[in-house]
């Protein structure tokens, strides 16, 4: 599955942008400490944009592609921004046949976005996840560290209008 890019605009502050020279600079002369660059620059940012992309490539002199390929191999990476409230769906083997694409399915029109997108005013992200070891309660759902299950389709717009 192929990570997608966010269409919502960088809004770096200088801070972070101060925060993250600074690991770069301690970092720049090792190569091997790029995944754990990229890490904090993820910790700073909430998520991986090509903003922050191009400046870990220039600061520590690695081509944007090999940042890029890092960001959209490796799952602990996001290219899209985080929501206030994010929600996962699981789609492990349990909760997918008790109907999770349709809870999936039912969430996307809610909010207006796909899989891996965040809401323009930065309210809901949704992601799809695999198992989250909550098998007996599927199909589940988190909105951040609280855990919804036995969900139907009819359930969502209740669960979302509580963190609207």
């Amino acid at each position: 599955m192929q990570k997608k890019i966010s269409k919502i605009p960088f809004k770096g502050t200088p801070e972070q942008k101060e925060k993250l020279d600074a690991i770069i600079e301690a970092n720049k002369h090792d190569k091997s400490r790029l995944m754990a660059v990229m890490q904090e620059a993820q910790e700073i940012y909430g998520y991986l944009p090509m903003e922050v992309q191009n400046m870990i490539a220039d600061g520590m002199d690695v081509p944007l592609e090999k940042i890029f390929g890092v960001a959209s191999f490796y799952a602990q990476f996001s290219l899209t921004p985080k929501g206030e409230y994010n929600i996962s769906v699981c789609l492990g083997t349990a909760c997918y046949v008790k109907g999770a694409q349709s809870i999936l399915d039912e969430l996307s029109d809610e909010l207006g976005i796909d899989v891996d997108e965040c809401t323009e005013d930065g309210k809901f992200s949704l992601n799809a996840c695999r198992c989250i070891g909550a098998c007996g309660l599927g199909p589940v759902l988190t909105v951040n560290d609280e855990v919804y299950g036995k969900l139907k389709a009819q359930d969502v717009p209740e669960i979302v209008a509580k963190y609207r």
